[in-house]
């Protein structure tokens, strides 16, 4: 099935690459990339000779009826692999088993460092508990990557993909073994990611902004919010008969 739907893909909207030649052809390796948009985990392995493992929630493949078994055998189809978000460490620590299993098979593991897509385009601060603790656990080379316009592909809200050519870029493997069995060392750890990111910022040309995606998303959602709170508000008064608004203006000026 990966062959087929990443066949399909290249055919449909003819993705450019650039530093496919910084993949190894066998032996373990860590694809590290920015995160714009759900279909990155399909075209990055569509455009590999190697098949590249991603993790996604549990909740994709234990889905019931014939809907959740079609999603269970597509996203094991295109290489996803099933981790459970419960527990006290919850997906951080699974995506951390996960990744050091498939990488000691020496198959390819990606992983977004940014731990959730980019609410607007910009590329946010890495958190340093999944890649890092999985490049130090496994020695492997972390490999840099940067999608390019995948987010306008299909944008949040709109039903149909627009046919446009989504870009790729690779760049060389960055080698952590100096680092090794120092993975409990959140400074280390910190450092290891900030590295990444700073190749991811340098391959895709976005924008940095230093904090993490989630609490941008945080921030956004509820300027939102006030937003929309304060167009009812408008909207209320702009309905109330003026003797009730002058009335209301006297209670608070004290008259």
């Amino acid at each position: 099935m990966k062959f087929a739907i990443g066949g399909s893909l290249k055919v449909a909207f003819r993705p450019w690459v650039e530093g496919l030649e910084n993949v190894p052809a066998e032996g373990p390796a860590i694809l590290a990339s920015n995160h714009l948009s759900f279909s990155d985990s399909f075209f990055l392995p569509a455009v590999m000779d190697r098949k590249v493992t991603f993790i996604a929630k549990a909740e994709y493949f234990t889905s019931p009826g014939v809907k959740g078994r079609l999603t269970a055998a597509f996203f094991k189809g295109v290489g996803q692999l099933p981790v459970d978000r419960s527990g006290s460490r919850g997906a951080g620590e699974a995506a951390v088993r996960s990744g050091v299993d498939v990488l000691a098979r020496g198959e390819l593991f990606g992983i977004y460092p940014e731990g959730t897509r980019s609410p607007d385009g910009r590329l946010y601060r890495g958190k340093p508990g999944g890649l890092a603790r999985v490049a130090l656990a496994s020695g492997a080379p972390v490999i840099p990557v940067a999608m390019i316009d995948t987010e306008k592909i299909q944008p949040p809200g709109q039903v149909m993909p627009k046919l446009m050519r989504p870009g790729i870029r690779i760049g060389e493997p960055l080698d952590f073994s100096r680092y090794h069995g120092m993975e409990n060392d959140r400074f280390i750890l910190r450092s290891v990611t900030d590295e990444v990111m700073y190749e991811i910022m340098k391959l895709s040309g976005q924008e940095y902004v230093d904090i993490y995606a989630t609490a941008a998303k945080r921030q956004i959602a509820e300027r939102e919010k006030a937003a929309k709170s304060a167009q009812t508000d408008a909207a209320k008064a702009q309905d109330r008969p003026a003797g009730d608004a002058a009335a209301d203006e006297a209670e608070r000026s004290g008259s």
